[in-house]
């Protein structure tokens, strides 16, 4: 394992020279492009729907499945579909409901998960050729089964980076994510089909990661609603560990209030979690009641506005976006948070050091098995040491003390999401995670086990989505998630979907 950690060192990951350089400044964009826009749709709307006798799940999960069969091979969202078995489930809904069995919102609606979160349908591959040794569940996953209870269609498992941590390897045989508004340009990662599937119709919502911004930077990428759970609030139970104090399951969909329905359902303790939370859950739908009036909201402008760390169109719609919520009754404020940048690269050494403990010996065993670009990362993580992985759960510490003080004065915090809308693959280098070498706005709130929602705000010049984070409280989604839905209330940018040729 020296040998292969000291390849990483000297390349980066298995032969590839590794740019570690941050950008100064972000390429400027030639022209205004709008790209064609349709409506998405939500899963209130489909409840409703289901409930007035003007659709069926059956119809939903049928015409899900149609958009797959047309679109999928050109945006690989989807690594397994579950064909026979969602309409059956279907059915099933649709006779519960006609008996007066009514399950509540989810039931009837089509969902998928991303693989590395376990489903009885089809084994959990975790987009890697490599079975973890330390890793078995046949059935479902915690989340997975409350979704089931609720009446859920399950879809389908979702693509995903390679043990939720490094790009795909072509060379592995599984489906590579593309972004949903435009197929030359990167997905996100890595909760990546999840947010694909939702942006162009193939699922209404689905369930993801976040370790790092896993829920958050797809989401963003492609224009949809994701939020990343405070640390404990739902099950991790059968889901592919990779960095356990930092892992945490949560919803994609299309808006806040779907994301508040798929979380009442997955939220709460489950006694094969020793991680999982003990607190109550509360009633989020009810926390969605359309106002922001008399709530501050943070605007840490060091770092998470700064030239450089951010592209101007991102800016702009979230500053855009801020001057809504100021409308609407929300008062702004600016807070300080001047280490910020310590606490992304804290929470890059933590996720390595964790991820590289539980793969340690199939790597050493399975090295060639790996993708380049996954294992690359795991074995950089040999190159941490015990006194580093201290320091940075100390910087862990203090940058939740100092968020904590931020937030005395504030009720949540507004950040853009990502940097930039969505990169051309051509110009992505796989052999390098862009949020780790350059700003990242995501990675310090699952350091700190805070929970961070991104919400859609606008296009870029070149018609690609950008996103605002709302960050909250530990265990205040229901704070998060209201701000989006008030915000989602008074715009439309969250229903705005990609058009797709038809044939």
């Amino acid at each position: 394992m020296r040998e292969q950690a000291e390849q990483v060192r000297r390349t980066g990951a298995d032969g590839v020279a590794r740019d570690g350089s941050t950008p100064s400044a972000f390429k400027a964009v030639a022209a205004d492009h709008e790209r064609p826009r349709a409506t998405g749709r939500t899963i209130q709307d489909a409840a409703a729907a289901l409930r007035d006798g003007t659709t069926s799940s059956v119809a939903l999960t049928g015409d899900v499945l149609a958009r797959v069969a047309r679109l999928d091979a050109g945006l690989g969202a989807y690594v397994s579909v579950f064909r026979d078995a969602a309409l059956e489930a279907a059915e099933r809904a649709d006779r519960d409901l006609a008996a007066g069995r009514d399950r509540g919102p989810l039931h009837g609606i089509p969902l998928a998960v991303k693989d590395v979160i376990a489903a009885a349908e089809g084994p959990t591959r975790a987009n890697s050729l490599v079975r973890p040794r330390h890793w078995r569940c046949d059935g479902d996953a915690a989340a997975v089964a409350r979704l089931r209870e609720a009446g859920a269609v399950v879809v389908g498992k979702t693509t995903t980076n390679e043990f939720a941590l490094g790009l795909n390897d072509p060379a592995t045989g599984f489906p590579m994510p593309r972004n949903a508004w435009d197929a030359d340009r990167y997905a996100g990662g890595s909760s990546s089909g999840a947010a694909v599937a939702v942006a162009a119709g193939l699922a209404l919502g689905g369930l993801g990661t976040d370790t790092a911004g896993s829920i958050r930077h797809p989401s963003a990428l492609n224009g949809v609603t994701g939020l990343k759970t405070t640390h404990g609030r739902v099950p991790a139970a059968g889901t592919v560990p990779l960095s356990p104090s930092l892992d945490t399951v949560g919803p994609v969909a299309r808006s806040a209030w779907d994301c508040a329905l798929i979380l009442q359902v997955i939220a709460g303790h489950d006694p094969d979690d020793a991680g999982a939370s003990t607190r109550p859950v509360p009633r989020y739908l009810d926390a969605l009641d359309g106002s922001v009036r008399g709530l501050r909201i943070g605007w840490p402008k060091r770092y998470f506005f700064a030239d450089g760390n951010v592209a101007d169109p991102v800016r702009t719609g979230v500053d855009a976006a801020l001057a809504a919520l100021r409308g609407a009754g929300a008062e702004v404020v600016e807070v300080n948070l001047p280490n910020a940048d310590m606490a992304r690269v804290a929470s890059h050494i933590v996720l390595l050091t964790e991820a590289f403990a539980y793969h340690r010996d199939d790597l050493a065993a399975h090295w060639a098995e790996y993708g380049r670009y996954v294992r690359g990362l795991l074995a950089k993580g040999a190159l941490y040491g015990a006194a580093d992985y201290v320091q940075a759960k100390k910087v862990a510490a203090a940058f939740h003390r100092e968020a904590s003080a931020a937030m005395r004065d504030c009720d949540m915090l507004v950040t853009p999401t990502m940097p930039t809308g969505a990169r051309l693959l051509k110009e992505t280098d796989p052999a390098m995670m862009d949020r780790w070498s350059s700003a990242s706005f995501t990675s310090q709130w699952n350091l700190t086990g805070h929970p961070a929602c991104a919400v859609p705000v606008g296009f870029d010049r070149v018609g690609m989505p950008v996103s605002m984070q709302i960050v909250g409280r530990p265990f205040d989604e229901a704070a998060v998630l209201r701000v989006a839905d008030a915000y989602q209330r008074v715009t439309d940018v969250h229903l705005a979907a990609p058009v797709f040729p038809e044939g």
